[in-house]
């Protein structure tokens, strides 16, 4: 398999195969938890390409009088970092790598893997023109003009190392703001430039950038020099009908196949949940989203509930749910679930949300709330919730987590590639740190993708390595239907034996539970797939040793 090529269909993949991913702007705490849940999966290897938002970090060796300014007054943030070093600066125009691999324990090994982040830099740097770059002995990092009498540091190299694995990187300056250094002690060192490949008048784009570390980081840290990448896009990316499109037997407004076809069942039972639902006044995703399930649910008994009300603050390209100006929130909403799940009799209840992006907690209240009130209401059900992002703060996330839902569900929709298109106001990383976060509080999770959006085979089965990656117990996976003409079209039907094909490999790559059929959704046959990842949930442990070398 030559380097970067793809895996399809009946091809397998080692699970210490170098999974590259250029993930765009991502806040630091995000990339944190990506990593601390990546690296606490033995056996796999990651490079995290990424820009962080402006941000200082202070390694093990930082010290406050490293910091020149007032933190506030500076307008960036200021984080404390378990790598080695000591303080330093993340923006937009720095490529950061997180290197997260295997480092076998031996003498001289941490110094080793720390030569081999510099010298992946070096190359990389040297391939896009700039030669005069190498090492300044006694300080790590690569520096411009290193035997000359004026250095200059143009990449911070800071890792910890912890159970034969590596965590944090380097962060090269390709066209930063060097005015940012001018307000710390740059690594702890005093009198000593940094530069960047701007500054030493080299113009070179990011993505030229982050293609020539890719090359060498994939000479470096693949075994065989074998790799698999993907990337999300910068742009919001329109598809057209392709050739395999047509080849795979779906072409842009093709006829729904006969695997997909529902029959409308209106009997006993679907008739009176729907009766329920409207004198209880309550909103269920199944109605709201245009769920095919909906008559097979209903008619056994079975809803999601959808709370904070029914208008969505968030235009996903995906979705039926409505998007007009959201009502403010109904504080008697929770206990009308819980009197609902009481009268289903339920031993499993479901409860997603609109994305309310306009309220301080993001609507993490809500869930807070009804996860109580169903607890007292209805001893004995297990309870999962269906969470947006909260746009990642810690508090709203904290919130949920606390309440202890059985399992925690956060869909990531669609492949790192089409992220942008299909769900603007979201982000890959953000979602993968959002699950990284629940598994980090001990939660059963679980997450999910429609396909047919325009991804290919190999990119779901990228996409699964990730969330494998970040501790996710269960994954359910399902064919988009397009909504509405203004929706989203539909790329490709994807056959159910490709779907069964995808089952089989999530569960080699080691997931409790895959659901992957044309009409799975995220609540799909939900009581069976809690009860088979009920034993799944593994808090993640610190490390009982260390090491912190870098600067």
């Amino acid at each position: 398999m030559a380097p970067g090529a793809p895996v399809g269909p009946g091809v397998e993949v080692e699970a210490d195969c170098l999974r590259v991913r250029w993930l765009g702007t991502v806040p630091y705490a995000d990339a944190y938890a990506l990593q601390r849940a990546m690296h606490a999966k033995r056996g796999r290897r990651y490079l995290l390409l990424l820009e962080h938002p402006p941000v200082f970090t202070m390694g093990a060796r930082a010290i406050p009088e490293h910091m020149l300014v007032d933190p506030e007054s500076a307008g960036v943030d200021v984080v404390r970092a378990d790598r080695g070093g000591s303080v330093t600066y993340h923006g937009p125009g720095q490529l950061v790598g997180y290197v997260i691999v295997p480092v076998e324990m031996a003498p001289g090994a941490i110094p080793r893997h720390v030569h081999a982040i510099e010298q992946v830099v070096i190359d990389a740097v040297r391939d896009l023109g700039l030669d005069d770059v190498g090492r300044l002995d006694g300080f790590p990092g690569v520096w411009v003009a290193p035997g000359s009498s004026s250095p200059r540091k143009l990449c911070a190299v800071g890792v910890k190392v912890a159970r034969g694995r590596s965590m944090h990187g380097f962060a090269l300056n390709v066209s930063t703001d060097l005015g940012r250094f001018s307000e710390i002690v740059p690594c702890g060192l005093r009198d000593m430039g940094v530069t960047s490949l701007a500054n030493e008048h080299l113009s070179v784009s990011m993505p030229d950038a982050v293609d020539s570390i890719v090359r060498r980081g994939g000479q470096a840290w693949a075994p065989g020099g074998v790799y698999e990448r993907q990337d999300v896009s910068r742009h919001l990316v329109t598809r057209r009908a392709s050739q395999d499109d047509e080849s795979a037997g779906a072409p842009l407004g093709a006829a729904k196949p006969s695997w997909l076809r529902v029959k409308a069942r209106m009997e006993k039972g679907y008739i009176g949940m729907g009766s329920m639902v409207r004198e209880l006044g309550l909103s269920t995703v199944c109605e709201e989203a245009g769920c095919p399930n909906i008559f097979e649910c209903w008619e056994a008994g079975a809803a999601t509930f959808m709370i904070n009300g029914d208008q969505c603050t968030r235009a996903c390209g995906f979705c039926l749910v409505d998007t007009s100006r959201p009502l403010p929130i109904d504080p008697e909403e929770p206990s009308r679930v819980a009197e609902a799940i009481s009268r289903m009799r339920l031993q499993h209840a479901v409860v997603t949300a609109v994305a309310r992006d306009d309220l301080r907690d993001g609507g993490a209240s809500g869930f807070v709330d009804t996860i109580k009130a169903v607890r007292e209401r209805c001893a004995g059900v297990s309870i999962e919730v269906l969470v947006p992002d909260f746009k990642g703060v810690a508090a709203a996330l904290d919130a949920v987590f606390a309440a202890r839902p059985d399992v925690l569900n956060h869909n990531i929709e669609t492949v790192a590639r089409l992220q942008r298109r299909v769900r603007p106001s979201a982000r890959y990383a953000r979602s993968l740190a959002v699950l990284a976060l629940a598994k980090e509080a001990g939660l059963v999770t679980k997450s999910g993708m429609l396909l047919g959006v325009g991804e290919t085979f190999e990119e779901v089965v990228g996409a699964l390595w990730d969330l494998s990656a970040v501790g996710v117990d269960i994954v359910t996976l399902g064919q988009y239907l397009r909504p509405t003409a203004k929706h989203l079209p539909v790329s490709r039907w994807w056959r159910p034996d490709e779907l069964d094909e995808l089952a089989r490999i999530g569960m080699e790559i080691g997931f409790a539970y895959v659901q992957a059929s044309p009409f799975t959704r995220s609540s799909y046959h939900a009581k069976e797939a809690r009860q088979a990842a009920s034993g799944s949930a593994e808090t993640l442990q610190e490390a009982s040793w260390e090491m912190l070398p870098g600067a």
